[in-house]
């Protein structure tokens, strides 16, 4: 009588045998590297620094939704730093022009013609501070950057730089001179997370590292570069998925949009990006292969932000975690067995 495989041997069966192959071993070294050098600055967070590495490697944008003070925009900055990306940053206000995040050309007078500037937007990770502070006309100039990566300024079409990030922050408490995300473009951010205040160790730890160093800034060298990061995101592609799980993804997702509760449910851009983060989570639970808990444990993140609910329910203030949940509950995970 045979015994029979574990879940994890049987949805890995078809993949890469005798650990994991050479690029996705490197990539593990990487991210243990990158991460340490990012936690010189950022204290307590090590969940929130995966989830935005995780958009990172699965060539994503990350919007960060939380109160003012709690490191978001340290996150992004120190993250660029230490991957060796280019970095720059877009204060949203409401007088904030698509051409002041685009680029705009002018008039050079020693040439005779017309001349452009590229606006911030061509940097490896763009920051979009306080992105609902602006109004949808400037925020619609991030659209086909995010999705296309290049910019259409003045007739001509422009390539971004590879790779290219853009980390969005945003205060959820804050409604005075705020405009809400459109949907569009909610939904071309591969994950929406908060990152909260540090627990009580966290922030003695803070205090006390701010003390030794005598000065605010924290120095954090670059650890990586761009065509590290590159062959990091191309590396994710060896990372094994398996039909069933394949399958129980879209189910996940179409769940999301036949229940009642909801007036609008995940897209297939949030297939997407649900499957690539469970790929990333995997790698970082030192797999190479895909299991369903992956897709449960980033479901959050990945879908939440693209969920609308129906008005009786918004009425109720009904919560779209809650029913997020009652969803990925309702799924039957793969039989693996």
């Amino acid at each position: 009588m045979t015994t029979p495989a574990s879940p994890a041997a049987d949805l890995s069966k078809t993949a890469t045998g005798g650990g994991p192959p050479p690029d996705l071993a490197r990539t593990a070294d990487l991210i243990s590297v990158l991460l340490a050098e990012v936690e010189k600055a950022v204290v307590g967070k090590r969940a929130v620094l995966e989830l935005v590495l995780s958009g990172m490697l699965a060539d994503g944008h990350v919007l960060l939704e939380d109160l003012p003070g709690v490191a978001k925009t340290l996150i992004a900055q120190t993250f660029a730093t230490a991957s060796g990306l280019s970095f720059r940053r877009v204060q949203f206000t409401p007088d904030l022009l698509p051409a002041d995040i685009t680029g705009v050309s002018i008039l050079d007078s020693q040439r005779g013609d017309f001349r452009f500037l590229p606006g911030p937007i061509f940097a490896n990770v763009v920051l979009a501070d306080e992105i609902n502070r602006a109004p949808a006309k400037t925020q619609s100039a991030l659209l086909e950057a995010m999705q296309e990566r290049q910019v259409t300024a003045d007739g001509a079409t422009r390539d971004l730089p590879s790779p290219f990030l853009v980390i969005a922050t945003q205060n959820p408490i804050e409604q005075e001179g705020t405009y809400p995300l459109p949907e569009a473009q909610l939904d071309r951010f591969t994950l929406r997370t908060s990152v909260g205040y540090p627990d009580t160790a966290a922030e003695e730890e803070l205090l006390n590292r701010r003390l030794a160093r005598g000065v605010d800034t924290v120095p954090v060298t670059a650890v990586l570069g761009p065509d590290d990061l590159l062959g990091m995101q191309h590396s994710m592609e060896a990372v094994h998925v398996d039909p069933r799980i394949v399958t129980y993804a879209v189910a996940l997702v179409a769940a999301t949009r036949y229940d009642g509760r909801l007036a609008v449910g995940a897209s297939p851009r949030g297939s997407l990006a649900l499957l690539k983060l469970a790929r990333v989570r995997a790698v970082l639970s030192g797999r190479d292969f895909v299991l369903p808990d992956d897709l449960k444990a980033i479901a959050r993140p990945a879908l939440l932000h693209r969920l609308l609910l129906t008005s009786d329910q918004w009425v109720r203030q009904v919560d779209p975690a809650r029913v997020l949940d009652d969803v990925l509950a309702s799924v039957p995970a793969p039989s693996v067995q």
